[in-house]
């Protein structure tokens, strides 16, 4: 017998930061997956390499802008209530943001 594919549903319950949860985000993520799966594919079929170099270099100018829109969503609630509220928690939040914008182009 096939096995029915059960669909996990993520209540605001379920979720572990303060703000809800970044749908932008997973669509965006969720369409990276199926085209990697898609390069997948093209690699097993044996398929033109710059056909496939070109997938991959579209599939990092898409992690980058997701990259972008999860930047944001911390700046604006994160790193925005950290400075609100002063203190050592501000000087903290600022180096951990540098700290990964000095690892990774977002």
């Amino acid at each position: 017998m096939p096995k029915t594919q059960e669909r996990e549903e993520i209540t605001v319950l379920d979720k572990h930061g303060p703000y809800p949860r970044n749908d932008k985000a997973l669509r965006r993520l969720k369409n990276i997956e199926g085209q990697v799966r898609g390069i997948q594919r093209m690699v097993e079929a044996e398929k033109y390499c710059v056909d496939i170099l070109t997938q991959i270099s579209a599939i990092r100018a898409a992690l980058n802008s997701v990259g972008m829109v999860i930047l944001r969503r911390h700046i604006e609630t994160c790193v925005s209530e950290a400075i609100r509220s002063g203190g050592k928690e501000t000087s903290e939040i600022i180096d951990e943001l540098m700290s990964v914008l000095g690892k990774e182009e977002l």
